[in-house]
């Protein structure tokens, strides 16, 4: 079986989680946290990044951070994994889901003019399956109706957009490094910024609202949300790697052009202007309803070649019903992804693009 995904361990992430172990310091105190947050702020070019126990609960975070709350709207894509809008709802605000672009799978900045009210606080534009939103347009937004902006960079460690990184082009960002992310640290997250106030008060929060200066002091209700010293080496072993990652994905995205797009099929959006990664290699399968391609998935899985549908839209999941935007609804409908890890070989892509291209024929 090829799996869709599968994290790159070396015997540098062994050492250094068993001498984080070593050390003694296995929980939420340790030098790799600050190591981790530290590298990872230079890598996105910021000043500023929190380690959190994941990317789910850096949104979270990252909406409490801003003092978003009861009686607020935060605008969401509806394709999106449903962490984006569920930590909305943990925060006691209401999203409100926009459809996003056939250009970038991103959210289309019109439709989220189309939804801003008098109680809009927050835009989450989520760098799609690796694809940089359309950052200046939603920017643009935030200026002329007073909004903030959380990056939801999940799936887009080292992304560019008109030359910068993403994770420094909203007021914070927030990214994950679960196991079948670009790197990993388990589980885990973090939020990013160039605020000082924003990095300060979201160290507050995340370590349950104690003092800084009187331990065992809490003012406000807060959360345990840190990452551990054992995460963090994992994640300073990762970073090591993180550019010779970022080629592979690049190569193995290249080589599936190179076997698929000659048969017409439609893989990742790059728009000029950005620099995407590959998180994970997209296709949309042109004339398909949504059966069908499960259907396809379904058949390369018994060829021994796993992969994955895309997700459903918010607006169809029992918990956010509502009409879908038809953008989202297309390529959820439409599109899989295909295996994409550091070390897939070219005999195995070139084997999982002719199982594929024997499937659309059929």
């Amino acid at each position: 079986m090829i799996p869709v995904s599968k994290p790159t361990i070396t015997s540098e992430e062994v050492r250094l989680v068993n001498d984080a172990v070593s050390s003694g310091w296995v929980s939420s105190q340790g030098a790799y946290i600050e190591r981790f947050e530290r590298e990872f702020a230079e890598f996105c070019g910021v000043r500023h990044c929190v380690a959190a126990s994941n990317g789910t609960v850096a949104i979270h975070l990252a909406l409490k951070v801003l003092n978003i709350g009861r009686g607020d709207e935060v605008i969401v894509p509806d394709l999106t994994f449903v962490a984006t809008a569920n930590a909305v709802v943990l925060a006691e605000a209401t999203p409100v889901i926009a459809d996003v672009r056939l250009s970038d799978w991103c959210l289309d900045p019109e439709s989220v003019e189309s939804l801003i009210t008098p109680q809009t606080r927050a835009i989450i534009p989520v760098h799609l399956y690796g694809h940089p939103a359309a950052m200046d347009e939603l920017r643009t937004l935030a200026q002329k109706y007073d909004l903030k902006i959380i990056e939801d960079a999940a799936e887009a460690h080292g992304a560019e957009y008109r030359g910068r990184k993403v994770g420094g082009l909203g007021d914070c960002a927030t990214f994950s490094f679960y196991g079948n992310k670009i790197i990993t640290t388990g589980e885990g997250g973090a939020i990013t910024t160039d605020s000082d106030e924003v990095a300060k008060r979201a160290r507050f929060l995340r370590d349950h609202g104690m003092s800084k200066e009187r331990r065992y002091w809490h003012t406000e209700v807060g959360y345990n949300y840190r990452m551990t010293n054992l995460q963090a080496a994992l994640g300073v072993a990762q970073l090591g790697q993180l550019d010779t990652f970022l080629e592979e994905r690049t190569r193995i995205l290249e080589s599936y052009r190179y076997h698929l797009e000659p048969h017409g099929v439609t893989l990742n959006p790059h728009l000029d202007g950005t620099c995407p990664v590959n998180w994970i290699t997209c296709v949309l399968l042109d004339g398909v309803s949504r059966e069908e391609r499960d259907t396809v998935i379904a058949r390369l899985y018994t060829d021994g070649i796993d992969t994955r549908p895309f997700f459903y839209p918010l607006s169809a999941l029992p918990i956010y019903e509502r009409k879908s935007g038809p953008v989202s609804e297309d390529l959820s409908a439409r599109g899989m992804n295909l295996p994409t890890y550091p070390g897939l070989p070219d005999a195995d892509i070139e084997r999982i693009c002719q199982a594929l291209l024997r499937m659309i024929r059929k």
